[in-house]
């Protein structure tokens, strides 16, 4: 009952006081975390709380000593989805950019948030496997091609890409703003901004 009263009271409220968690999927290097600080930038500006959870800060900071198992990676996942929902419930908009490459850990994330009444969008930076690879951000596909990385979500370890996420960004050949916008537009429609 207290979920669904939070539910009213989060569609009761303007689409500055509402809160959700933004879940951006997709591989290294997809955008991500580029997107996120765009979108978060235009969403201050028209008056929103923002906070972007970006997954190597977390990483470093709230789940140090994690691996790169299933296990530890779905332990990541769901400790970021936490503090997501708790922000979110409080009116935040919280942009997570993680990549989460197993479907079952995005699924318990988007649970918690539907057992406390909390908007959950997963949204699918779908950037192809040949473009971040040329990308390669942060060296990693540069690392996997000389043998010193193993693991690498996409390449060597598996990415579960979501089947019907809210919303799939082509993001090949766009520039960043033009995404941006795309996602502006769709919380718009959803009464988030």
């Amino acid at each position: 009952m207290a979920a669904a009263g939070a539910a009213g009271a989060a569609r009761a409220a303007g689409p500055c006081e509402r809160g959700a968690t933004v879940w951006l999927t997709g591989l290294p290097s997809a955008g991500k975390t580029t997107l996120a600080f765009a979108l978060a930038e235009r969403l201050r500006a028209e008056g929103h709380k923002v906070e972007v959870l970006d997954g190597d800060e977390i990483r470093e900071f709230l789940s140090k000593g994690l691996g790169f198992s299933r296990e530890d990676r779905h332990t990541n996942v769901t400790r970021i989805g936490f503090v997501a929902e708790k922000l979110a419930a409080n009116g935040v908009k919280v942009l997570a950019p993680v990549i989460a490459p197993y479907a079952d850990s995005r699924a318990a994330v988007r649970e918690r948030h539907a057992d406390h009444g909390t908007d959950f969008l997963e949204i699918h930076v779908a950037t192809p496997v040949e473009l971040c690879a040329e990308r390669d951000v942060k060296g990693l596909y540069a690392k996997q091609a000389a043998g010193e990385l193993s693991g690498l979500t996409g390449v060597d370890d598996p990415y579960e890409a979501p089947e019907r996420p809210e919303l799939r960004l082509q993001t090949q050949g766009r520039a960043v703003a033009e995404s941006a916008a795309e996602l502006h537009a769709f919380l718009t429609e959803r009464g988030l901004a």
